[in-house]
This record gives C-alpha cells, structure tokens and sequence, in this order.
C-alpha cells in the first residue's frame, strides 16, 4: 500500500514538473493542479495509511486515524480549487487579449536578436 502511494506521488509530481515546464498556459495550469493533487496525497499520507479504523475515537473502537492530516487536505482541495478558477480566468482573459496562449511570448516588434542574445 505504501509503495502504491509513494508511486502515485511521484508520478503525479513528475507529470506536473513536465506540464508547468511546458510553453502553453492549459498546460500549466494543469501541471500545477497535479502538483497540489500530488501534495494533497502527500499530506493524507502522514497522518499514517490505515484501513478500516474511524477518524474519531468512539467507546467501540480500539484505535482511530489521525483526522488532522484529513482537515488539510480538504482544505487545501478547497484552497487549489479556488485558485484554479482565478488562474484559469486570468489565462483566459491573456489570451482574448493577445489570441496567442504562450506563457513566454515576447512583445510585439521584439525579436530574440534584439535581446542581445550570443551576439558582440
């Protein structure tokens, strides 16, 4: 169970690496969503992976789960997805603006030679 967690949490920090390194706004905005999805696990998985056991400790049960690890992340889902909204929303209104969506274009008129770039 641990490894299949571990697992999911790199895979999902590796996709969101990839994705935020990528030139195109959709596919940032989605590298950084997998990238708190991935913390998000990371943060279930400290309060230690346990089956069948109650958050709350009642008069009937033996042992309980930590519920501190599950009130941040429902906290920091709540969190991602509001600033998942603002993010799209001013990605959207880049690219109305300017009908191009790269995250790194450069001004209008401005060349990658006018930069001073390798040149004497």
């Amino acid at each position: 169970m641990e490894f299949l967690v571990a697992s999911s949490i790199g895979v999902l920090t590796v996709a969101g690496v990839y994705l935020v390194l990528r030139l195109r706004t959709f596919p940032v905005i989605l590298g950084t969503s997998l990238l708190s999805y991935a913390v998000n696990v990371f943060l279930f998985a400290t309060g230690r992976l346990v089956v069948n056991r109650p958050p709350i400790l009642s008069d009937d049960a033996l042992s309980y789960t930590d519920p501190l690890p599950q009130a941040l992340v429902l906290t920091a889902i709540v969190i991602s997805f509001g600033m998942t909204a603002v993010v799209v929303m001013i990605a959207l209104g880049a690219y109305l603006s300017s009908n191009d969506d790269h995250v790194d274009d450069l001004p209008e008129g401005l060349t990658t030679s006018d930069k001073g770039e390798g040149g004497a």
